[in-house]
């Protein structure tokens, strides 16, 4: 069965990008079917994914105005082992253009149904902020992973974006839910760090991943060679993250069908 997962937070430079990208590419190492989609106009998972945003006949920002189909949208990544559904600054542009169309907050999850039978996992990538782009992407979703780094300002706005899933949940997506919490850039030694995460932990108990993201060089230099972080560096901590974050996915989702099955 197809999972729809979007990873957001309105606050910027938390990791979310980079955690699509990674985790998109660990789940496709394990022989999943992965799609990801950029639903942010700078275009940073698409470029991260070995796509040039610059030359793109077909992106995201035409599925959404209905200007083409989701199939000509898509494009298949070999290098990286999943599927690119790809974005720039045209998304600007489509933003303002969804505002004047009926059910505009549904215009993703209408098109991702033709096509989520044949992907086991797509991860949504969100703009920092809470904007129309956002709410698609939400509303797209079964589920949502909140990346948060561990400093003074990381619980600010996480109540905003709490509220916005939960309207959606009552009004339009009624089996949504937030799928964990990913601690990002963690600096064991700050004790900052170790403080707010234990916070974490304590309001949102087994919401919060084991997996930790570490702070790692190769992580930040991977998305300058449009590389996630399993072909630039395989064997770099921050690979091993997302390779375990991965691996907690995959059984968070095995034990949940099996209580439903």
């Amino acid at each position: 069965m197809s999972k729809t997962i979007t990873i957001a937070n309105q606050k910027g430079g938390v990791g979310k990008t980079t955690t699509t990208v990674n985790l998109a590419a660990a789940l496709a190492a394990t022989k999943r079917r992965v799609l990801l989609i950029d639903m942010d106009p700078q275009g940073n998972a698409t470029m991260g994914s070995g796509v040039d945003k610059n030359d793109l006949n077909v992106s995201i920002c035409d599925v959404l105005l209905g200007e083409a189909g989701i199939t000509d949208a898509i494009i298949h990544v070999a290098e990286v082992g999943y599927d690119v559904l790809p974005a720039n600054a045209d998304l600007t542009a489509a933003e303002v253009q969804l505002m004047n169309k009926i059910g505009r907050e549904k215009q993703l999850d209408l098109s991702l149904d033709k096509i989520r039978d044949r992907y086991d996992y797509i991860l949504i990538d969100c703009p920092p902020s809470l904007n129309m782009l956002t709410v698609n992407s939400l509303v797209a979703a079964n589920g949502v992973v909140i990346p948060m780094q561990c400093e003074y300002y990381a619980l600010e706005g996480l109540s905003s974006l709490l509220e916005t899933i939960e309207q959606i949940r009552v009004s339009v997506k009624p089996d949504i839910k937030i799928e964990g919490l990913l601690r990002t850039m963690y600096d064991p030694r700050n004790n900052l760090s170790n403080d707010v995460s234990s916070e974490l932990v304590e309001h949102f108990g087994e919401r919060v991943y084991r997996t930790v993201i570490p702070r790692n060089v190769s992580l930040a230099e991977a998305p300058s060679f449009g590389q996630p972080i399993l072909q630039y560096n395989k064997n770099s901590r921050g690979s091993m993250a997302y390779i375990a974050l991965a691996g907690e996915v995959l059984r968070r989702d095995a034990k949940q069908n099996h209580y439903v099955n």
